[in-house]
């Protein structure tokens, strides 16, 4: 009933937020693309997205096919890779970044470790900012990590918002600076935050350093300052700064998978863990 080259369609407009970043990512026009959209929709007699000029939304009943798209994919990929008989073997070292520590990546691997058995799966959690220097170096062979927005790296996973974040009853003094929670260099979000706050002419101090993004999370549960981050991934306990505290925009961030060095033994593990991430990317939207 339903056409698996509109579902991916779908998954990248739901995960991306744009049918222009949609195509560029599936290497389509954007003609095809909302083409693919309005024959799913078609299909299932509902709205999925709710677009503007300015802006692409999922509907009640488009939130509900993610989940149907996600796991009608993972199964045609599985009969897929049943009837060619190929099995993939060897190492794969992954790279993610802090950002996913408390999101539903680990069942994504879980998926991943249960339809390829043979493949060993080495997994890196770092800095994105150590992932893309590492993965240079030839350390690893695929990353999921941060970029800034005009770093043109990547597939695109989704795109999103910073925003700061901090303990509910935390209240900042405006003559005073800023208290920061943030990762040690070369972290992408830090740099952000602190060319943010330079741009606005805000003086700030660092109240809290931490490589571990348990460790930035329980500083601001604790109220020691604010951390930027990424507006889908807000942790339980925290919540957004309001906007009266004057703190400067922090602008987009995307979330991209990147390939290492093309020929290696690792490239079709690599490839088809970057496919599971990208179908099944709404996860990472989700906390455990």
């Amino acid at each position: 009933m339903y056409d698996p080259s509109q579902l991916r369609t779908f998954l990248a407009v739901a995960q991306t937020l744009s049918f222009t970043r949609a195509a560029r990512r599936l290497g389509l026009r954007q003609s095809t693309v909302s083409q693919h959209v309005r024959r799913l929709e078609n299909t299932a007699g509902r709205q999925l997205f709710t677009r503007d000029t300015h802006s692409v939304e999922l509907t009640e009943d488009g939130e509900a096919m993610l989940g149907f798209a996600r796991r009608i994919l993972e199964v045609h990929e599985q009969a897929a890779a049943f009837f060619t008989g190929t099995r993939l073997r060897g190492r794969l070292r992954f790279g993610a970044s802090e950002d996913f520590v408390l999101t539903r990546l680990t069942e994504i691997l879980e998926g991943f470790r249960h339809d390829h058995p043979e493949v060993d799966l080495e997994l890196t959690v770092e800095l994105s900012g150590t992932l893309h220097e590492r993965l240079a170096e030839g350390k690893l062979d695929l990353v999921l990590a941060k970029r800034r927005p005009e770093d043109p790296r990547g597939e695109l996973v989704w795109h999103d918002h910073l925003v700061w974040i901090g303990a509910e009853r935390l209240r900042l003094d405006p003559d005073r600076p800023v208290p920061l929670i943030v990762f040690p260099p070369p972290g992408i979000t830090r740099a952000l935050a602190l060319e943010a706050l330079e741009r606005q002419g805000r003086s700030w101090r660092v109240a809290c350093t931490s490589g571990s993004l348990n460790g930035l999370i329980a500083a601001a549960r604790a109220g020691l300052g604010v951390m930027a981050h990424s507006r889908s991934l807000i942790p339980p306990g925290l919540v957004r700064v309001p906007d009266r505290a004057g703190l400067p925009e922090l602008g987009e961030v995307e979330f991209v998978l990147i390939h290492g060095r093309r020929h290696t033994a690792a490239r079709g593990a690599a490839d088809a863990l970057a496919a599971s991430i990208l179908s099944a990317g709404d996860r990472l939207h989700r906390a455990r």
